[in-house]
């Protein structure tokens, strides 16, 4: 389906047309960033937590401690992962119609826990290789322990929506004409340069995978 589904809990009830559903949009908000947060209810509370999410087809994932409570008990569980771009400040004529370009998200759907380790370890393979291409190969291999101390889980790509602003701020037609500047102050992530460990060998060069890094 080319589309996700809308729900009471998904479909956009204000500025319905920043309303985003269909899976490119949906797709590339996901793929901007790694970051995202993760909403569970623990002991009959909401808790959100900030993690790393990546995207493999239809399915998205994320990872943390297997000690973690939240994780334990998300198996199964309903779960609203989002995400979120802040693009830039958008400046008005008056404090009411100050505002911000950003690109969102909000999917929900039932976390489901990869209990197999070998599939486990692949998509933590995909995980670090989609963040820096070839690196997995280049690395101290995975063991047992490390494995058993990493949960990871996913959930299917089916439920939700993306909200996007851009362009320049709307005011009040009578206020285009007042004095005040008006206008977008783009805001936009960037790398820095490469920083080595205190404990590096000098002569390890830097590696191409670390330097193909991309956000987004």
């Amino acid at each position: 389906m080319s589309t996700l589904e809308q729900t009471g809990r998904s479909r956009l009830r204000r500025v319905r047309e920043r309303g985003h559903y269909d899976r490119e949009t949906i797709y590339g908000v996901l793929d901007a960033g790694p970051l995202c947060h993760v909403g569970y209810i623990v002991d009959g509370a909401p808790m959100v937590t900030p993690t790393l999410q990546w995207r493999e087809g239809d399915r998205v994932y994320w990872h943390g401690s297997s000690a973690s409570r939240m994780l334990r008990q998300a198996e199964g569980a309903q779960v609203c992962l989002s995400v979120s771009h802040l693009d830039g400040m958008v400046v008005a004529r008056s404090a009411f119609h100050h505002s911000v370009n950003f690109r969102s998200l909000m999917l929900f759907g039932r976390a489901e826990k990869v209990a197999d380790p070998a599939r486990a370890t692949a998509h933590l393979k995909n995980f670090i290789d989609g963040l820096f291409p070839g690196r997995w190969d280049t690395l101290r291999p995975m063991n047992d322990k490390e494995l058993k101390a990493t949960t990871v889980l996913s959930m299917p790509i089916e439920e939700g929506a993306a909200k996007i602003r851009t362009g320049p701020p709307v005011d009040d037609e009578e206020d285009y004409a007042l004095p005040i500047w008006a206008g977008v102050l783009p805001i936009n992530q960037v790398l820095g340069s490469p920083v080595p460990c205190p404990r590096l060998d000098p002569a390890i060069p830097l590696p191409r995978d670390v330097l193909d890094f991309k956000l987004g």
